[in-house]
């Protein structure tokens, strides 16, 4: 009998504000709660993810603002990956989909965010927001240690220390886990 593995393991959901600041926060946020499920802060997938999330959140900020209606993050921890979604409530035509995305010209302003996203991600699609109005943008990370983290960190670590360490959420640390990255404040955000 083959042991079936869970789809969506872990989310965590915050709406912030249409702002530079909450733009900033979400970035703080994902990393805080990446590292809780095991992901260490510095980590390729933690910085690609904080990229990621940073541009999207930019991008939700600067052209999906709505006055008076905030935008979402939601992160999940999905079978092999880290998904990523962040969702605004503008109307209007939709982004360019994966593969359509156009360089900018070298000497652009702007025009780079969904370049960087489409270069780092594993996938990624835009959907419309469910209920609507808006959209949003779902981005996936491939996480090569993914099993590892649900079995313990492998047998390994449990030879190594004994037992596996468990972190926030019932989640196993992994051995090599940077220090976590400090808690997000309202006085961080604004810097």
């Amino acid at each position: 009998m083959t042991t079936q593995l869970p789809v969506t393991v872990h989310t965590f959901v915050q709406r912030l504000s249409p702002t530079s600041r909450g733009a900033r926060l979400a970035r703080h946020l994902a990393l805080h709660q990446l590292h809780a499920w095991g992901i260490p802060h510095g980590s390729t997938a933690s910085d690609t993810a904080a990229a990621i999330v940073a541009e999207l959140a930019a991008n939700a900020v600067t052209h999906g603002r709505v006055p008076g209606r905030d935008f979402e993050l939601r992160l999940s921890l999905v079978t092999g990956s880290v998904r990523i979604e962040v969702t605004d409530t503008r109307t209007g035509p939709l982004p360019p989909a994966p593969g359509a995305v156009e360089q900018p010209e070298p000497l652009d302003e702007n025009g780079r965010g969904l370049v960087i996203v489409e270069a780092l991600a594993d996938r990624w699609e835009v959907v419309e927001r469910v209920p609507p109005p808006g959209k949003t943008v779902r981005v996936e990370i491939d996480l090569p240690r993914w099993l590892a983290l649900v079995r313990g960190l492998g047998r390994a670590s449990d030879s190594a220390s004994g037992s596996a360490q468990v972190g926030a959420g019932g989640w196993p640390v992994c051995a090599d886990t940077a220090p976590a990255p400090p808690k997000p404040t309202a006085a961080a955000a604004g810097s």
